[in-house]
């Protein structure tokens, strides 16, 4: 009879405990990272002895609930945080390259470059004319400010990127920081108990976010603790309960490059495959190119006009002086004088508009043809990125579909559970009440 209560008590309890756990799941249905939760269910030793002939009776003795299990699949996270790090590194670049493209378009430099050059060819048929000197003069102002303010965006589009790097950086160590943490529990954690599946989530929700951040490869010890290392290498971001520093660098010419600090205190470089922080280093150094081609079309431009008009001979019967000054990059270059009358459209030998003639063959192939294909390049990337963000959002979307088919949670499956364990329990219950009817009954005999 007391065999008859125990099995109902153990019913009772493990049944509760499988009702508690379907609750769990579908109360956090909707919460990102959580893996869905099962209780593992095991029949109950009725008796044992120390003589290891003798072999344990198992039947009709009662339930247990011996673990909490966590549905997961390692095979399918691993690919799933391959596919956010892809992901993340096309989206970063694709945004930070189309914010270049606005930058490279906002000044039109390529037209106002044009402009200028159309300018002098009007001035050409009355180059003793105010207005079409004064026409001239404003266009090339125009053009030297287009250039600048192409460049002034450039460096802006730049500045941006540099503080969306520095502030994933500093998100990456507090994440792996964290994760550090985690860690620990999870060491100290019971294995089999609520708590431990509850930290496993935690976990994987953090790599998951680190490896949007930086490509990473990870592996679990028994305890389920992780150890982090950089993808594509073997440069150590976490081991143990002990993170690695992360640190961004900026060049001159702000190109970005990280390192890692050890916990050994060696540093090592980093050249990070996948996560945002390899998109934006690679945008970093695509947007340095641009300003340096930016810089040379403005040097360039500026040494040719100073070029052409020191050939020739200006209103005042002057050798004709540089009407741009540039004192480095493209952000630096402007008019050199506000005054029409000195442009050099005469030539040395007195024709009035020769040198103004001899300024339209210096276009083919120059600085407006340059600046137009500087942009058209950079076009073809940006679409080219926006491509490649497409298609790796896809496979990650597709990628985090496929492993939430075995983390996720299915709610008609918890209803059907629910039924099942709620049906177990009161059966457990009727076993209690039977026995103790059946007590009672004896009881009363005498």
């Amino acid at each position: 009879m007391t065999d008859l209560i125990n099995i109902g008590i153990s019913g009772v309890s493990a049944y509760r405990s499988a009702l508690a756990t379907v609750g769990d799941n579908v109360v956090n249905a909707e919460t990102p990272g959580y893996a869905r939760r099962s209780t593992v269910l095991k029949e109950t030793v009725a008796s044992a002895g120390v003589n290891p002939l003798y072999t344990a009776t198992l039947g009709g003795s009662g339930v247990s609930a011996t673990a909490i299990a966590r549905a997961w699949d390692d095979f399918k996270a691993s690919e799933s945080r391959v596919a956010i790090a892809d992901a993340a590194a096309a989206d970063a670049r694709m945004r930070w390259l189309a914010t270049t493209e606005t930058a490279l378009g906002s000044g039109q430099a390529a037209d106002r470059i044009t402009a200028f050059f159309t300018a002098a060819d009007t001035m050409a048929g009355n180059p003793g004319g105010t207005l079409p000197r004064n026409a001239t003069l404003s266009a090339l102002g125009d053009a030297a400010g287009a250039l600048r303010t192409t460049a002034d965006a450039l460096g802006r589009a730049a500045a941006g990127l540099t503080d969306e790097a520095q502030t994933t950086t500093d998100a990456l160590n507090a994440n792996l920081k964290a994760l550090a943490t985690i860690n620990l529990a999870l060491r100290r954690a019971d294995g089999k108990g609520s708590a431990h599946a509850g930290l496993a989530d935690e976990r994987d929700r953090l790599i998951d976010t680190i490896s949007g951040q930086i490509a990473v490869a990870v592996s679990l010890d028994t305890s389920g603790a992780a150890t982090l290392t950089l993808a594509g290498s073997s440069t150590t971001l976490l081991a143990n309960v002990t993170p690695s520093q992360i640190a961004l660098k900026q060049g001159s010419d702000g190109r970005l490059a990280l390192a890692v600090a050890l916990p050994t205190g060696e540093v090592e470089p980093a050249s990070p495959i996948g996560g945002a922080l390899a998109g934006l280093v690679d945008a970093a150094a695509t947007v340095a190119d641009r300003r340096a081609q930016l810089d040379s079309i403005a040097q360039d431009f500026a040494a040719t006009v100073n070029g052409w008009q020191a050939n020739g001979i200006d209103a005042n019967g002057q050798p004709g002086a540089p009407l741009l000054a540039i004192a480095g990059g493209a952000s630096t270059v402007m008019l050199a004088t506000d005054d029409a009358a000195k442009i050099a459209a005469a030539s040395t030998d007195g024709v009035a508009n020769g040198n103004l003639i001899a300024l339209q063959p210096l276009r083919d192939g120059g600085t407006e043809q340059r600046m137009a294909a500087l942009v058209a390049v950079h076009s073809q990337s940006v679409a080219s990125a926006n491509a490649q963000a497409t298609a790796t959002a896809t496979r990650r979307d597709g990628a985090l579909a496929s492993r939430d088919e075995t983390a996720g949670i299915d709610l008609d499956r918890e209803a059907a559970d629910l039924l099942r364990f709620q049906q177990a329990y009161q059966a457990s219950a009727r076993i209690i009440q039977t026995a103790r009817e059946t007590l009672q009954s004896i009881l009363d005999i005498f």
